[in-house]
Protein backbone atom coordinates (compact mmCIF):
# COMPACT_ATOMS: atom_id res chain seq x y z
CA UNK A 1 0.00 0.00 0.00
CA UNK A 2 1.62 3.60 -0.99
CA UNK A 3 0.75 6.62 0.26
CA UNK A 4 1.90 10.10 -1.72
CA UNK A 5 2.01 12.93 0.36
CA UNK A 6 2.61 16.34 0.20
CA UNK A 7 5.14 18.98 2.29
CA UNK A 8 3.28 22.32 3.63
CA UNK A 9 5.11 26.23 4.35
CA UNK A 10 8.83 25.62 5.58
CA UNK A 11 9.95 22.96 2.77
CA UNK A 12 10.58 26.46 0.51
CA UNK A 13 14.82 27.00 -0.56
CA UNK A 14 15.34 29.92 -3.09
CA UNK A 15 16.36 27.41 -6.12
CA UNK A 16 13.52 25.52 -5.67
CA UNK A 17 11.83 24.46 -9.03
CA UNK A 18 14.65 25.45 -11.17
CA UNK A 19 15.57 22.04 -12.52
CA UNK A 20 11.85 21.31 -13.45
CA UNK A 21 11.33 24.37 -15.51
CA UNK A 22 14.59 23.52 -17.56
CA UNK A 23 14.43 19.96 -18.31
CA UNK A 24 10.39 19.65 -18.51
CA UNK A 25 8.00 21.90 -21.32
CA UNK A 26 5.11 21.00 -19.21
CA UNK A 27 6.50 22.67 -15.83
CA UNK A 28 7.19 25.43 -18.00
CA UNK A 29 4.14 25.96 -19.12
CA UNK A 30 2.53 25.36 -15.41
CA UNK A 31 4.37 28.38 -14.19
CA UNK A 32 3.37 30.46 -17.17
CA UNK A 33 0.00 29.29 -16.09
CA UNK A 34 0.96 30.39 -12.44
CA UNK A 35 2.03 33.95 -13.56
CA UNK A 36 -1.45 34.60 -15.20
CA UNK A 37 -3.11 33.41 -12.56
CA UNK A 38 -1.11 35.51 -9.06
CA UNK A 39 -0.35 38.29 -11.46
CA UNK A 40 3.28 38.31 -10.85
CA UNK A 41 6.47 36.56 -11.94
CA UNK A 42 6.29 33.55 -9.41
CA UNK A 43 9.11 31.83 -11.37
CA UNK A 44 11.46 34.56 -10.77
CA UNK A 45 11.00 34.94 -6.99
CA UNK A 46 11.06 31.19 -6.44
CA UNK A 47 14.79 30.97 -9.08
CA UNK A 48 16.66 33.94 -8.05
CA UNK A 49 14.63 35.30 -4.79
CA UNK A 50 16.21 35.38 -1.22
CA UNK A 51 15.27 33.15 2.01
CA UNK A 52 13.54 35.99 3.20
CA UNK A 53 11.76 36.80 -0.60
CA UNK A 54 10.19 33.15 0.10
CA UNK A 55 9.09 33.28 3.56
CA UNK A 56 6.45 36.30 2.63
CA UNK A 57 3.47 33.80 3.18
CA UNK A 58 1.73 35.30 -0.30
CA UNK A 59 4.85 33.83 -1.84
CA UNK A 60 5.67 30.54 -0.33
CA UNK A 61 2.30 28.61 -0.16
CA UNK A 62 1.69 29.03 -4.25
CA UNK A 63 5.58 28.01 -4.54
CA UNK A 64 5.18 25.01 -2.81
CA UNK A 65 1.97 24.17 -3.93
CA UNK A 66 3.48 24.41 -7.68
CA UNK A 67 6.60 23.05 -7.20
CA UNK A 68 4.50 19.92 -5.82
CA UNK A 69 1.76 19.60 -8.59
CA UNK A 70 4.47 20.13 -11.04
CA UNK A 71 6.17 17.17 -9.42
CA UNK A 72 3.31 14.65 -9.40
CA UNK A 73 2.26 15.54 -13.05
CA UNK A 74 5.94 14.64 -13.56
CA UNK A 75 5.74 11.16 -12.51
CA UNK A 76 3.32 10.24 -14.91
CA UNK A 77 1.96 6.75 -14.05
CA UNK A 78 4.05 6.12 -11.34
CA UNK A 79 1.73 8.42 -9.46
CA UNK A 80 -0.78 5.68 -8.03
CA UNK A 81 -1.24 6.10 -4.51
CA UNK A 82 -3.58 4.10 -2.54
CA UNK A 83 -3.67 7.55 -0.25
CA UNK A 84 -2.86 11.07 -0.90
CA UNK A 85 -2.53 13.76 1.99
CA UNK A 86 -0.63 16.66 2.40
CA UNK A 87 0.41 18.95 6.00
CA UNK A 88 -1.97 22.11 6.08
CA UNK A 89 -1.11 23.85 2.58
CA UNK A 90 0.02 20.65 1.21
CA UNK A 91 -3.42 19.10 1.31
CA UNK A 92 -4.81 21.31 -1.41
CA UNK A 93 -1.86 20.34 -3.72
CA UNK A 94 -2.61 16.71 -2.77
CA UNK A 95 -6.27 17.36 -3.78
CA UNK A 96 -5.27 19.16 -7.09
CA UNK A 97 -2.62 15.53 -7.76
CA UNK A 98 -5.62 13.32 -7.40
CA UNK A 99 -7.83 15.30 -9.08
CA UNK A 100 -10.08 16.50 -6.55
CA UNK A 101 -9.57 20.06 -7.71
CA UNK A 102 -8.40 21.50 -10.85
CA UNK A 103 -4.67 23.12 -11.14
CA UNK A 104 -5.53 26.98 -11.89
CA UNK A 105 -8.62 26.92 -9.37
CA UNK A 106 -6.55 25.31 -6.77
CA UNK A 107 -3.78 27.85 -7.29
CA UNK A 108 -6.33 30.33 -6.70
CA UNK A 109 -7.81 29.36 -3.45
CA UNK A 110 -3.65 28.78 -2.40
CA UNK A 111 -2.99 32.59 -2.96
CA UNK A 112 -6.64 33.78 -1.53
CA UNK A 113 -5.77 31.37 1.59
CA UNK A 114 -2.14 33.04 1.82
CA UNK A 115 -3.17 36.67 1.77
CA UNK A 116 -5.99 35.55 4.27
CA UNK A 117 -2.92 34.26 6.98
CA UNK A 118 -1.27 37.32 6.23
CA UNK A 119 -3.91 39.49 7.02
CA UNK A 120 -5.43 38.18 10.06
CA UNK A 121 -1.39 37.53 11.42
CA UNK A 122 -0.88 41.04 10.58
CA UNK A 123 -4.25 41.97 12.49
CA UNK A 124 -3.18 40.42 15.82
CA UNK A 125 0.56 40.26 17.48
CA UNK A 126 0.78 36.29 17.57
CA UNK A 127 2.94 33.34 17.35
CA UNK A 128 3.57 29.70 17.70
CA UNK A 129 6.39 27.47 19.38
CA UNK A 130 7.42 23.70 19.03
CA UNK A 131 7.34 21.53 22.20
CA UNK A 132 9.75 18.75 21.73
CA UNK A 133 9.88 15.78 24.23
CA UNK A 134 6.85 15.63 26.10
CA UNK A 135 3.54 13.89 25.56
CA UNK A 136 0.85 15.85 23.44
CA UNK A 137 -1.72 14.86 26.43
CA UNK A 138 0.46 17.17 28.72
CA UNK A 139 1.26 20.03 26.57
CA UNK A 140 -2.86 20.19 25.51
CA UNK A 141 -3.06 20.33 29.84
CA UNK A 142 -0.78 23.33 29.75
CA UNK A 143 -2.33 25.24 27.29
CA UNK A 144 -5.76 24.55 28.57
CA UNK A 145 -4.56 26.49 32.15
CA UNK A 146 -2.73 29.16 30.66
CA UNK A 147 -4.27 32.42 30.11
CA UNK A 148 -4.93 34.26 26.61
CA UNK A 149 -5.47 31.89 23.67
CA UNK A 150 -2.96 29.36 23.11
CA UNK A 151 -4.02 25.98 21.40
CA UNK A 152 -2.21 22.71 20.28
CA UNK A 153 -1.58 23.73 16.45
CA UNK A 154 0.28 21.61 14.56
CA UNK A 155 1.06 17.40 15.95
CA UNK A 156 3.76 17.01 13.37
CA UNK A 157 5.24 13.31 15.65
CA UNK A 158 5.01 11.60 18.60
CA UNK A 159 6.95 14.32 21.34
CA UNK A 160 6.99 17.06 18.93
CA UNK A 161 3.70 19.49 19.00
CA UNK A 162 3.70 22.89 17.58
CA UNK A 163 1.14 25.64 19.75
CA UNK A 164 -0.19 28.37 18.38
CA UNK A 165 -2.05 31.99 20.05
CA UNK A 166 -1.38 35.32 21.01
CA UNK A 167 2.34 36.16 22.09
CA UNK A 168 1.92 36.43 25.85
CA UNK A 169 0.25 33.44 26.19
CA UNK A 170 2.86 31.20 23.93
CA UNK A 171 5.82 32.79 26.15
CA UNK A 172 3.98 32.47 29.45
CA UNK A 173 3.08 28.41 28.39
CA UNK A 174 6.46 27.67 26.63
CA UNK A 175 7.78 28.89 30.46
CA UNK A 176 5.39 26.40 32.38
CA UNK A 177 6.26 23.89 30.01
CA UNK A 178 9.63 23.99 30.44
CA UNK A 179 9.06 23.71 34.31
CA UNK A 180 7.02 20.69 33.63
CA UNK A 181 9.77 18.89 31.77
CA UNK A 182 9.56 19.99 28.08
CA UNK A 183 13.23 19.02 26.44
CA UNK A 184 12.74 22.60 24.17
CA UNK A 185 9.98 24.63 24.09
CA UNK A 186 11.24 27.19 21.19
CA UNK A 187 9.17 30.05 19.79
CA UNK A 188 9.45 30.33 15.78
CA UNK A 189 10.21 32.90 13.59
CA UNK A 190 6.75 32.62 11.91
CA UNK A 191 4.43 36.09 11.48
CA UNK A 192 1.45 34.66 12.91
CA UNK A 193 -0.89 32.02 14.80
CA UNK A 194 -1.86 29.60 12.18
CA UNK A 195 -4.12 26.78 12.94
CA UNK A 196 -5.34 28.51 16.14
CA UNK A 197 -9.26 30.82 16.97
CA UNK A 198 -6.58 33.86 15.42
CA UNK A 199 -6.73 32.68 12.46
CA UNK A 200 -10.76 32.97 12.27
CA UNK A 201 -11.25 36.11 10.02
CA UNK A 202 -8.85 33.87 6.97
CA UNK A 203 -11.37 30.95 7.55
CA UNK A 204 -14.54 33.17 6.82
CA UNK A 205 -12.42 34.68 3.73
CA UNK A 206 -11.33 30.86 2.70
CA UNK A 207 -14.46 29.72 3.29
CA UNK A 208 -16.22 32.37 0.69
CA UNK A 209 -14.04 31.44 -1.91
CA UNK A 210 -14.05 27.21 -1.77
CA UNK A 211 -18.15 28.19 -1.29
CA UNK A 212 -17.63 28.71 -5.04
CA UNK A 213 -14.92 25.98 -6.22
CA UNK A 214 -15.22 22.86 -8.18
CA UNK A 215 -14.14 19.81 -5.75
CA UNK A 216 -14.70 16.42 -7.58
CA UNK A 217 -14.56 13.19 -6.54
CA UNK A 218 -10.63 12.76 -5.58
CA UNK A 219 -9.43 9.21 -7.96
CA UNK A 220 -8.07 8.07 -4.20
CA UNK A 221 -9.05 9.06 -0.83
CA UNK A 222 -7.91 12.23 0.71
CA UNK A 223 -6.37 11.81 4.43
CA UNK A 224 -7.17 15.38 5.72
CA UNK A 225 -5.86 17.35 8.58
CA UNK A 226 -9.03 18.32 10.37
CA UNK A 227 -10.30 14.64 10.67
CA UNK A 228 -6.66 12.45 10.42
CA UNK A 229 -9.25 9.61 8.03
CA UNK A 230 -9.77 9.61 4.51
CA UNK A 231 -12.41 11.31 2.62
CA UNK A 232 -13.39 11.17 -0.57
CA UNK A 233 -17.05 12.86 -0.49
CA UNK A 234 -16.01 16.61 -2.01
CA UNK A 235 -18.58 18.05 0.38
CA UNK A 236 -17.23 16.55 3.16
CA UNK A 237 -13.36 17.45 1.84
CA UNK A 238 -14.45 21.36 1.05
CA UNK A 239 -15.64 21.94 4.79
CA UNK A 240 -12.33 20.44 6.63
CA UNK A 241 -10.31 22.65 3.83
CA UNK A 242 -12.37 25.26 5.50
CA UNK A 243 -12.18 24.04 8.83
CA UNK A 244 -8.44 23.54 8.69
CA UNK A 245 -7.66 27.40 9.28
CA UNK A 246 -8.13 26.93 12.58
CA UNK A 247 -8.28 23.66 13.37
CA UNK A 248 -5.00 21.37 14.78
CA UNK A 249 -3.33 19.71 11.67
CA UNK A 250 -3.47 16.37 12.86
CA UNK A 251 -0.45 14.87 11.05
CA UNK A 252 1.11 12.69 13.77
CA UNK A 253 -2.56 10.69 13.89
CA UNK A 254 -2.78 10.82 9.86
CA UNK A 255 0.46 8.74 9.87
CA UNK A 256 -0.70 6.47 12.74
CA UNK A 257 -4.13 6.01 10.58
CA UNK A 258 -1.98 5.42 7.21
CA UNK A 259 -0.01 3.05 8.80
CA UNK A 260 -2.80 1.28 10.75
CA UNK A 261 -4.44 0.86 7.18
CA UNK A 262 -1.40 -1.37 5.55
CA UNK A 263 0.73 2.00 3.79
CA UNK A 264 4.00 0.41 4.06
CA UNK A 265 5.56 2.78 1.22
CA UNK A 266 5.41 6.27 1.41
CA UNK A 267 6.30 8.59 -1.33
CA UNK A 268 6.91 12.83 -0.59
CA UNK A 269 5.53 15.08 -3.54
CA UNK A 270 7.15 18.05 -3.16
CA UNK A 271 9.98 20.07 -2.24
CA UNK A 272 12.35 18.64 0.87
CA UNK A 273 12.40 15.72 2.76
CA UNK A 274 10.44 16.78 6.19
CA UNK A 275 7.64 14.33 6.04
CA UNK A 276 10.25 11.61 5.14
CA UNK A 277 11.70 12.16 8.26
CA UNK A 278 8.24 12.75 10.44
CA UNK A 279 6.96 9.26 9.15
CA UNK A 280 10.55 7.86 10.14
CA UNK A 281 9.88 8.71 13.74
CA UNK A 282 6.76 6.83 13.66
CA UNK A 283 7.93 3.72 12.26
CA UNK A 284 11.54 3.62 11.34
CA UNK A 285 11.03 0.59 8.94
CA UNK A 286 9.10 2.15 6.69
CA UNK A 287 10.08 2.70 2.75
CA UNK A 288 9.95 6.35 2.14
CA UNK A 289 11.65 7.95 -0.84
CA UNK A 290 11.41 11.41 -2.84
CA UNK A 291 9.12 11.69 -5.80
CA UNK A 292 11.30 11.12 -9.43
CA UNK A 293 9.90 13.21 -12.15
CA UNK A 294 10.40 10.92 -15.60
Amino acid sequence: MKAMVFPGQGAQFPGMGRDLFDAHGFARDRFAQAAEVLGFDIADVMFNGSDEDLKQTKVTQPAIFLHSVIMAEGMGEAFSPNFVAGHSLGEFSALVASGGLGFAEGLKLVSERALAMQDACEAMPSTMAAIIGMEDADVEAVCAKTEGIVVAANYNCPGQLVISGEVQAIESACEQLKEAGARRALILPVGGAFHSPLMEPARERLALALESAELNSPRCPIVQNVTATAETDPEVIRQNLIAQLTAPVRWTQTMQWLLAEGVNDVVEVGPGKVLQGLFKKVDRGLATASAAVV
